[in-house]
């Protein structure tokens, strides 16, 4: 390997691989300026673990016959015995770099993995400790087909490397899980404008959108009647039922409220588009949530949904350096006043008379009434078939 060529690629990690936006193309560059030093790589493996509900870490492989795949492990990854079992947890546990010549007849084969590389033909293996600033250590792992295994040459390259990739590693991982947290916490719109700086408290702004209230129906007695964990593992499969439609349907969940939702499908040039994506979130939605209580008839778990167009504020409130990233104004006002009147009515869905305009025959009127905060009664429509229900209490 050409001293030349692996100072090039320190430098460019040095100054921030600036010229690769995407994660994957930092391993890319990396390992196609190596080769083409002379590096004989045959893969590289970057291992970084990521704070995300559901994803333990983010697997980069590069070769030079696909470039760089990248797969997300799941939490289940850590219960496998090839992953517990495997050199990359040893470097990760211990902080140390595992290396082994399986070109040479006596190498120890002390992992499972090492007899899969073995027959793949690979003659050196070598993994790499990342250590991040805070402790945490992640892992790099590089091989090759060369006759003999890397010289001694070839892993000072390597070893040349490794801390700047950390570096840019750990900059990059940051800049995700920064991303993720403000994803799963407020959602990717708001989170987006988070992050772009729109955090001072009172910046707020104007927007149209169509509304999404919805809540659960007899809460107050499950809440009495089962168990904590049980209660917990109920209004997670009840917000699965709704989150998974309105992501889908180009809207954004703002906030869980107790076993209340708040979700708005921001309008850009014409209303009816998004009033009939909400529609179609609806329409799933209480499908969901009926199969859910079809094979959970002890629970009974129902709920009641309005849906509404208007202006509302949609920016950061709340007092001194703890905010709250949400929409605010009389038309969510009037959204959770109509999904109270859903209750009352027996129906699941209740739309307002902003919203059912764009939505075609989709609704019928159901009557005008009194809303509570407003002066003037409202009139409230609903779906054809839910034409039937019975006019009772929640």
């Amino acid at each position: 390997m050409d001293p030349s060529g692996t100072k090039a690629v320190v430098d460019w990690l040095m100054d921030g691989a600036r010229s690769t936006p995407l994660a994957q193309e930092v391993l890319s560059e990396i390992c196609q300026r190596l080769t083409a030093g002379g590096l004989p790589l045959w893969r590289a493996v970057v291992f970084v673990r990521t704070l995300h509900p559901q994803i333990v870490g983010r697997r980069f492989v590069w070769r030079p016959d696909t470039g760089t795949v990248v797969t997300e492990g799941t939490f289940d990854l850590l219960d496998l015995d090839v992953f517990r079992n495997s050199p990359m947890t040893h470097v990760a546990s211990t902080g140390e770099a595992f290396r082994r010549r399986l070109a040479d007849p006596d190498c120890p084969l002390d992992y499972p993995i090492l007899h899969d590389l073995r027959a793949e033909g690979i003659t050196d293996y070598v993994v790499s400790p990342l250590r991040f600033t805070n402790g945490d250590i992640h892992f790099a792992s590089w091989a090759t087909l060369q006759p003999g295994g890397f010289t001694d040459a070839e892993i000072a390259a390597l070893d040349a490397i490794v801390i700047p990739l950390t570096r840019v590693a750990e900059i990059r991982a940051l800049h995700r899980v920064a991303n993720i947290l403000l994803s799963t916490y407020v959602g990717q719109n708001a989170g987006a404008r988070v992050l772009a700086g729109q955090i001072r408290r009172g910046h707020t702004e104007e927007i149209h959108a169509a509304i999404w209230l919805s809540d659960m129906r007899g809460f107050t007695k499950l809440a009495d009647r089962l168990p904590p964990q049980a209660l917990v593992d109920l209004l997670n499969r009840y917000f699965d039922c709704q989150v998974p439609p309105i992501v889908d349907h180009g809207g954004e969940v703002l906030k869980f409220m107790g076993d209340g939702l708040l979700a708005i499908f921001p309008i850009g040039d014409a209303a009816a588009p998004v009033c009939a994506q909400a529609l179609a979130a609806a329409l799933a939605a209480r499908a969901n949530v009926g199969a859910m209580q079809d094979a959970d008839d002890e629970t009974g778990v129902r709920f009641g949904l309005a849906l509404h167009v208007g202006d509302v504020l949609y920016g950061n409130i709340g007092s001194g350096n703890r905010l709250d990233f949400t929409t605010i104004g009389p038309a969510v006002n009037l959204a959770a006043r109509l999904e109270k009147l859903a209750g009352q009515l027996g129906r699941t869905v209740v739309a307002s008379r902003e919203f059912a305009t764009h939505c075609g025959d989709a609704f019928a009127p159901i009557g005008r009434f009194a809303v509570a905060g407003f002066a003037d009664e409202q009139t409230a429509f609903g779906l054809h078939d839910e034409a039937s229900a019975m006019q009772t209490g929640p």
